[in-house]
């Protein structure tokens, strides 16, 4: 009796699971039913219409912005292995990461189930207290979800920029991002030596932010005014981005990684950044 009583209790979250899969899925069959009866037009119609005529198959690139992941999606969304590849690669990234920008700038076009599915990865981010925004729409997309109303339903942006300063953006006086104690933003082409930041400084009390590159690191301070920057060296980038970073960290201090600091003593590297960091915040102050 006992084991039966368990076996009950244990299929709970498998039936509500499978019932807001049925409800995600009903949702989108209707949704597909409105958007071609706005459309007027059947399938192949509606691929002219959008502007694309080639099958083209849907690839994925994925890249972090600090806490936020951007996924550039290229190709066509479309009921199918494109479809359900999106669904699966939104839903793994959400199991570690809570923030995602869709890219549409390079998708060719989006049939009524592509745009479905859209909608039930808007539902599974934000029933598990993440959320999703699209950007770089093409107008033609934007066309699209104008006329079947699902522009109120997803946070659009015109760049990746916007996308990343709205998840950063908190409900301050100014309208700037908060953030709590003083914020840094690191920068180093090493993932282990950002790592190795990242949780030095997290565990100093800094409020701490990391990226690989310079293109994003800019994105990064526009969107969040860190309090100082941690640069690694050999840093490049195009001349345009170079000189936009370089505008962009006016009036922000900043603490330069020598070629070595990779290759020092863990400990005694550990205590130079962390006084050269408590020195420039601490002048920043006076």
């Amino acid at each position: 009796m006992c084991r039966a009583v368990a076996g009950v209790f244990s299929l709970a979250p498998f039936r509500t699971k499978r019932c807001h899969e049925a409800v995600d899925h009903l949702a989108t069959r209707l949704l597909g039913m409105k958007v071609m009866m706005l459309l007027g037009y059947n399938g192949a119609a509606a691929d002219v219409q959008l502007g694309s005529g080639a099958s083209l198959p849907l690839s994925l690139k994925t890249r972090a912005v600090g806490d936020v992941t951007i996924v550039q999606c290229s190709g066509r969304i479309v009921a199918g292995p494109e479809a359900e590849s999106l669904r699966e690669h939104v839903c793994g990234i959400l199991q570690d990461h809570r923030d995602i920008i869709l890219h549409l700038g390079e998708v060719a076009f989006i049939d009524s189930s592509g745009l479905g599915m859209l909608v039930r990865l808007l539902t599974s981010t934000r029933r598990v207290s993440s959320d999703l925004k699209l950007c770089s729409l093409r107008s033609d997309t934007h066309k699209l979800l104008q006329m079947t109303s699902l522009i109120k339903l997803f946070d659009v942006h015109d760049s990746e920029e916007a996308a990343v300063s709205a998840f950063y953006r908190r409900k301050a006086p100014d309208g700037r991002a908060s953030v709590v104690g003083p914020s840094l933003l690191c920068v180093d082409q090493s993932a282990d030596v950002l790592a190795y930041l990242r949780e030095l400084l997290r565990n100093a009390g800094y409020s701490v932010l990391t990226n690989s590159n310079l293109h994003d690191a800019l994105i990064l301070i526009h969107a969040t005014r860190p309090n100082l920057l941690v640069l690694g060296p050999s840093l490049t980038a195009s001349p345009g981005t170079m000189q936009s970073f370089r505008t962009a960290c006016t009036g922000i201090p900043v603490v330069e990684l020598g070629s070595e600091f990779s290759t020092l003593d863990a400990g005694r590297a550990a205590s130079d950044l962390l006084k050269n960091v408590q020195a420039y915040l601490h002048s920043q102050v006076r």
